[in-house]
């Protein structure tokens, strides 16, 4: 295989995502999981893990950190990590003792949503204070055209 530096570029957005959800299928295949720290709730649990789901998922979808994220893509990651929740659940189903619980999948949609939402609020307060590189290489229309020359005394 060929290997570009587009195909890497892909590769070091979506192999954190692979990864991690390999991590999440792997916990859910214990019988019986690690115990949580005192005060963390299973609940929580869930949502922490989620919320960097949805972190990895907005930055594979964005193009990296640096990257604007727009709504459709907080949106997507969303969609994504929830039926990837909801996936983990049926998984469960096959591991004993484990079970289903409808509760974990409300959770992981949170955890998914608080990090996609405040990367996108996030992403628009910092590309609103940069000016759009679009708007600068933009041909001049006849008014800023004309504008232009009347501060050049023209």
């Amino acid at each position: 295989m060929f290997v570009t530096r587009w195909n890497s570029h892909r590769l070091s957005l979506w192999a954190p995502v692979a990864l991690y959800m390999m991590f999440i299928f792997w916990l859910s295949s214990i019988s019986r999981p690690p115990d949580l720290p005192a005060g963390v709730s299973d609940k929580a649990a869930h949502g922490f893990l989620y919320c960097g789901l949805g972190a990895l998922l907005v930055r594979a979808r964005a193009g990296g950190w640096r990257r604007p994220v727009t709504l459709g893509i907080a949106a997507a990651a969303i969609v994504v990590a929830t039926l990837y929740g909801i996936s983990d659940e049926i998984h469960q189903y096959f591991v004993p003792p484990r079970q289903v619980e409808v509760r974990d999948v409300l959770a992981d949609a949170i955890g998914a949503s608080v990090a996609a939402g405040g990367l996108y609020i996030w992403s628009c307060i910092v590309h609103a204070k940069r000016p759009r590189a679009a708007a600068a290489e933009a041909p001049p229309t006849r008014a800023s055209a004309a504008e232009a020359e009347r501060r050049r005394g023209v």
